[in-house]
């Protein structure tokens, strides 16, 4: 394999909406470089890039695939990275961590849809990271597909920037080939053969519209640059030796969106838009210095990429192998990584061996002795490094910032099928966390339940399924309970007396105390008023373990009393009798008689929650939100998008997820956090509390 210099390099991303033929248009490129025997397909398993069981099973991706081609004439080859995203809403935070890593992102658009609400939301993510895009309309031979009104669609969205530098020749079925605007010249195709397209004239039906397209694609090009712009008054046209490098920059600095026309799975327009990935797209030499951290504490610097720098390498993405084990995918920011190099991890403080370094090819890895400053490449078996870690030289430590995700949108309550499945749930679903930086895994230690958490129903099932197939772990979902706390909102004082006689020794214990409410968020707190001996020193920590031991498991519904004061103020014990179990069970007497007076009232978790919705569907979110017994806190506007935001009862959030992508056509997104306790409707509370009770009801039955 050839090792190729950052000139050379061109690190590309392929993002936008599901089914839009990202992965095909991926499997056509390496088809037509000669780099794969066959042109790969989605629909029978043999794409290059979705190659997990997963994503052959339900014909899409669901994590970032690898590729890349070697194109150009032999002298001047050029090597192209290809990053295969997932267009689907649930799995599109894979898109977003790999921006960081690439030059410039190909927007995939369908042919027939145009923007899609993926689209857009992949093209925010490019603003954040000023990131140069292309926009590729594919499936052109599509029934209905048309040039015209997508690129209206894009227009709209993108605005005047998005640009044709080609025009397809023919539609649907009758697709045969493109124009290219830049060069006047044609390009004709065989459906479904080797991508090479035949140079001839412009058919003479479309000459005048492709004459419009190229003055109007020369004046944009023009504008603000004073001696093209002289050029084109006096000559009309600007020739292409001085056109091509003038586009390239209006590429790379974002004040022109190329779109070009093809056929994945046609096999049409693939060599052209190769072509124009060398000529036009940012080369890895070109990627802005990065600015990152030198050392905890310091000021940002910035590090150039480019071979002489010190060694850096970014991980942005780690799979789990059941064979080679660990896989860390990473781009070499600077410096030159050696093959059987140690670098050093900045953020775990390891030393990590690169052995047997390799250039990835969908689910093959290969071999090579070096990668230069821009590459991407992988790596098998590094011990502690994972997504988002920085590794280098060791004598000039940097810190490249991780990729921010939003917290996961949907919680399950998840439970092992047989005593032999909780043994590998652990294992499997902390090596599928590795995978995926969506997915968590915690315990709730109030309602002791397990919880998987991720980005929507789809996401967890996918899960799921890893888990049975991968780690032969099954698994059952739940919907996670509500952590319900107890409160009070009047005072009590009350006595609690314990006292027992069987032969030999008694119990006694016996305390009198007063209880109060506290704000929220106070918990509890115990205050000891006791003068003059009534009850020893020792037995008073007893007593106040008997109340919190009460409070832990409820008066009303068995959910943990808090926001409470305890004023222990007297009390009587015998010398004989007395001992710590009979002050902590005179404890729990009082607790309980001092709920029976205090007005014991729920209290329900109220979540923080923003929804980010088309401004079609707002009317109809915020009536939503009303009936979920929600408050809405704003609005807000921003890139056609109106936001919400609100605070909801968790209770009623618990299947948003599902509700919201059938609300607004899988167009919405919400995330969510917790706010604070609230009380909870008095007539909801009696539903509330008869449940609890006839849960514990049964689990008494099911002890006996």
């Amino acid at each position: 394999m050839k090792v190729y210099e950052a000139a050379n390099l061109r690190n590309l991303a392929l993002i936008g909406h599901g089914h839009a033929g990202k992965t095909t248009l991926v499997s056509a490129m390496l088809y037509t470089a000669g780099a794969a025997p066959r042109l790969g397909r989605v629909d029978d398993g043999s794409a290059t890039t979705d190659y997990d069981e997963e994503e052959i099973a339900r014909k899409m991706s669901i994590s970032t695939g690898l590729a890349f081609v070697e194109w150009g004439k032999p002298e001047s080859k050029v090597k192209i990275n290809l990053l295969d995203t997932p267009g689907f809403n649930m799995f599109v935070h894979e898109a977003k961590m790999v921006l960081p890593v690439v030059d410039a992102a190909l927007v995939v658009v369908d042919g027939v849809a145009g923007v899609e609400v993926v689209t857009q939301r992949v093209w925010n993510y490019c603003n954040d990271v000023d990131l140069p895009r292309m926009i590729v309309v594919n499936r052109m031979d599509r029934e209905r597909a048309d040039a015209n009104r997508v690129l209206e669609s894009l227009v709209n969205a993108f605005g005047r920037a998005v640009t044709p530098l080609q025009l397809p020749i023919g539609s649907e079925k009758s697709l045969s080939g493109i124009v290219d605007l830049v060069r006047m010249k044609a390009y004709t195709y065989e459906m479904g053969g080797n991508g090479k397209g035949k140079e001839g004239p412009i058919p003479a039906n479309m000459a005048d519209v492709a004459k419009e397209a190229h003055e109007k694609l020369v004046e944009l090009v023009a504008e603000g640059k004073d001696a093209l712009m002289e050029e084109f008054f006096e000559t009309g046209t600007i020739p292409e030796e001085h056109l091509v490098p003038a586009l390239h920059e209006a590429i790379r600095e974002d004040k022109l969106f190329p779109v070009l026309f093809t056929s994945g799975l046609g096999n049409i327009g693939v060599d052209e838009l190769m072509d124009f990935i060398v000529d036009y797209t940012p080369a890895a030499s070109e990627h802005h210095a990065l600015t990152a951290w030198t050392a905890e504490g310091a000021q940002p610097a910035d590090r150039k990429g480019t071979d002489n720098e010190p060694a850096s390498v970014y991980v942005f993405k780690t799979l789990s192998d059941a064979f080679a084990g660990r896989i860390s995918y990473f781009k070499v920011f600077s410096g030159v990584l050696k093959n059987d190099s140690s670098l050093q991890n900045y953020n775990r403080n390891t030393l990590e061996k690169f052995a047997h370094i390799s250039v990835v090819q969908g689910k093959q890895m290969v071999p090579i002795q070096e990668l230069h400053a821009g590459d991407i490449g992988g790596v098998a078996k590094l011990r502690e490094t994972l997504t988002g870690d920085t590794l280098g030289d060791k004598a000039s430590p940097i810190r490249y910032p991780a990729v921010q995700l939003p917290e996961p949108a949907i919680t399950f309550a998840i439970e092992p099928k047989s005593r032999a499945d909780e043994d590998k749930l652990g294992v499997g679903l902390h090596k599928l966390m590795e995978e995926d930086a969506m997915l968590r895994f915690f315990r709730d230690p109030q309602t002791k339940e397990f919880l998987i958490a991720g980005t929507g129903q789809q996401h967890i099932e996918v899960v799921v399924s890893k888990m049975k197939k991968r780690y032969h772990a099954e698994v059952v979902l739940k919907a996670p309970k509500v952590p319900y706390r107890e409160t009070i909102r009047g005072k009590a004082d009350v006595q609690g007396r314990h006292k027992k006689q069987t032969g030999g020794h008694g119990q006694y214990g016996d305390c009198k105390i007063k209880m109060e409410p506290l704000p929220r968020g106070a918990e509890f707190e115990f205050v000891n008023d006791i003068f003059g001996g009534s009850i020893p020193r020792n037995f008073i920590p007893a007593v106040e373990k008997g109340i919190k031991d009460a409070a832990a498991r409820g008066y009303l519904a068995g959910y943990p009393v808090v926001n409470f004061r305890v004023i222990l103020y007297d009390g009587s014990y015998h010398d004989v009798d007395s001992n710590d179990l009979s002050f902590q069970m005179a404890g729990r007497i009082a607790f309980r008689k001092a709920m029976e007076m205090a007005k014991p009232t729920l209290l329900e978790p109220i979540m923080n929650v923003e929804i980010t919705i088309p401004d079609e569907f707002a009317g109809t979110i915020m009536g939503d939100l009303n009936s979920r017994r929600g408050r809405i806190q704003g609005m807000d506007n921003k890139a056609g998008n109106t936001i919400v935001k609100a605070e909801v009862p968790m209770a009623e959030m618990l299947t948003y997820g599902a509700d919201l992508t059938s609300m607004t056509q899988g167009r919405g997104s919400f995330a969510m956090e917790m706010h604070h306790y609230d009380t909870v409707p008095q007539q909801l509370q009696d539903k509330i509390i008869e449940k609890a009770k006839a849960e514990r009801g049964e689990v008494k039955e099911e002890e006996e």
